[in-house]
């Protein structure tokens, strides 16, 4: 894995999927609040005037020399939950980015398991 200090230089650049497909641009990085490791990246994806941010897990994601590549299909990618491009992933919403992408979700009801850094 790598350093969050490290991928919060790259926002703008260029995401792929497993098999060297580009989904879109590196938004945000969102990470685990309990164990303050990077958990799920934000993809700016669509349309110039119909963008939107889409989830994808960073297990497995490797960083190249000018983009980051997630262990996922860029198709999975492009159906996951989104936000729009000024939103914020609400408490609430959590677990359906989990469960999406077949993770475990424990966090108490009253509690965040994502924060965006």
């Amino acid at each position: 894995m790598f350093e969050i200090e490290d991928i919060r230089e790259w926002r703008g650049r260029e995401v792929i999927d497993e098999s060297g497909s580009k989904v879109g641009q590196l938004e945000a990085i969102y990470v685990d609040t309990a164990t303050d490791q990077p958990s799920f990246a934000t993809i700016k994806t669509g349309l110039p005037t119909r963008q939107r941010l889409v989830f994808a897990p960073l297990s497995g994601a490797t960083v190249g020399p000018e983009h980051l590549r997630v262990a996922r299909a860029k198709k999975q990618i492009k159906n996951a939950p989104a936000i729009s491009t000024d939103g914020e992933l609400l408490a609430g919403d959590e677990q359906a980015v989990f469960d999406y992408y077949d993770m475990p979700y424990r966090a108490a009801p009253d509690e965040r398991r994502l924060a965006r850094r």
